[in-house]
């Protein structure tokens, strides 16, 4: 069976360098059988020594590099045009345009880098969304987050080096979903960028918003809203206290903010497949770049209501002594309606107001970036203001109205009404 592998691997091989791929040392490669060849561009692709290829969901487009500062293992990603992965374990995502990762990455499911977005060494990604321009520094773990914000590649947003999302809680769940700016605005790419000073973290679930900037070696525990400020928390008192189990503090925020979380997921799958999908159609392999984000983005949803349905049933479980009766009937009342909640956000059903938004959006955009869809960059930063405006008030709708029904399934918690 090895000697059979290699025959074949050898046979792709050499077809890939016939087809114009470089491959400095073809002997060095290790190409998987249900790696489909014809998903590797012939156009500028390099594989350096030690890469290793495998899943049949594959995509390489032209120009795009592998291995270039260590050995990389790619496994079902799609690679738009120029996207360069310089070493380390890449299985399960999605890189357009010119997206980067340095040697030691280790990238996961659910991952999805945009244009010109990328880390340097040895980052950590999974369940991750970076908008264009976003960059990470090295030794960075970055799991379970979106991150927006900036204008190009001289005016983007920031994760300084040695910097963590905490998504991993004492009671042992992830219902931490982590957004750093938001959707509506953050795909008309004219946004403040948002800067997180290296050897800091964030503590998710929470909400930070465009234009802060966090000082280096902070530890954000909460939600902090947009503006020009300078964040540096005050150093937290070193103190021993009792743990108490499943005590979930400020519960309804924790809820509140993974809703939001699953409304600009919604609110992304709908920006895809109305203006997105036919500029990523118009490159080469599009369809299936297309394809692969979608499939990101309903990983990222199923993801997200899993997690929050775990906590849901921890939280009315084992509720701790003294709770007041109306928090507890509240956990109660989520652990119950849990999944018809999570559920809202998987419909596709729009309120009318909504609707006329999009479609008064639509027309303006064809009106306004005409009908070339090369450049998605450069359409979007093209757009007038009142254009731009009029899409972040669509998507912001539709924001608006996934988290109100949610909120109406469970009423006692009076949800995105209570600041506790």
């Amino acid at each position: 069976m090895g000697m059979e592998h290699t025959s074949r691997a050898g046979a792709k091989v050499a077809l890939l360098m016939k087809r114009g791929v470089d491959i400095p040392n073809p002997l060095s490669l290790d190409i998987g059988d249900d790696v489909r060849v014809d998903r590797i561009s012939a156009s500028g692709v390099t594989l350096y020594p030690g890469c290793r290829i495998r899943g049949e969901k594959t995509v390489i487009s032209a120009g795009s590099k592998l291995g270039h500062e260590a050995p990389a293992t790619v496994e079902n990603c799609r690679l738009g045009s120029g996207v360069e992965l310089k070493g380390g374990f890449f299985s399960n995502s999605v890189f357009l345009e010119k997206a980067s990762m340095g040697m030691g990455a280790h990238v996961r499911e659910g991952t999805l880098l945009e244009e010109q977005s990328g880390g340097a060494h040895c980052v950590g990604l999974k369940q991750t969304i970076l908008f264009p321009f976003v960059t990470l520094g090295s030794l960075v773990n970055f799991c379970d987050c979106l991150m927006a914000g900036g204008t190009s590649r001289q005016n983007h947003s920031e994760v300084g080096s040695s910097y963590i999302h905490f998504n991993f809680t004492p009671d042992a769940d992830k219902a931490t979903p982590s957004l750093i700016g938001d959707v509506p605005r953050g795909v008309m790419l004219n946004q403040p960028p948002i800067f997180l000073g290296g050897q800091g973290g964030l503590v998710g679930p929470s909400c930070l918003g465009y234009g802060n900037v966090v000082a280096a070696g902070c530890i954000l525990r909460g939600d902090y809203p947009e503006g020009n400020r300078l964040i540096r928390p005050p150093a937290s008192p070193g103190a021993v206290k009792d743990f108490i189990a499943a005590a979930y503090p400020g519960f309804t925020r924790i809820v509140e903010n993974n809703l939001l979380y699953l409304a600009n997921l919604a609110a992304l799958d709908a920006w895809y497949r109305e203006v997105r999908k036919p500029f990523l159609e118009a490159q080469e392999f599009g369809p299936l770049l297309f394809a692969g984000v979608m499939d990101q983005l309903d990983l990222a949803r199923k993801e997200r209501a899993r997690r929050l349905e775990e906590m849901a049933e921890k939280a009315a479980t084992d509720v701790p002594a003294g709770q007041p009766p109306a928090a507890a009937r509240a956990r109660r009342e989520f652990r119950e309606h849990v999944r018809v909640v999570t559920g809202v956000f998987q419909e596709r059903t729009r309120s009318d107001a909504t609707e006329r938004l999009r479609d008064a959006f639509l027309e303006d955009f064809r009106k306004a970036a005409g009908e070339d869809r090369r450049d998605y960059i450069a359409a979007i930063q093209g757009l007038p203001a009142e254009v731009s405006a009029g899409g972040v008030r669509w998507l912001g709708s539709l924001v608006e109205d996934l988290c109100a029904r949610a909120a109406r399934v469970v009423p006692s918690m009076n949800l995105f009404r209570n600041p506790a």
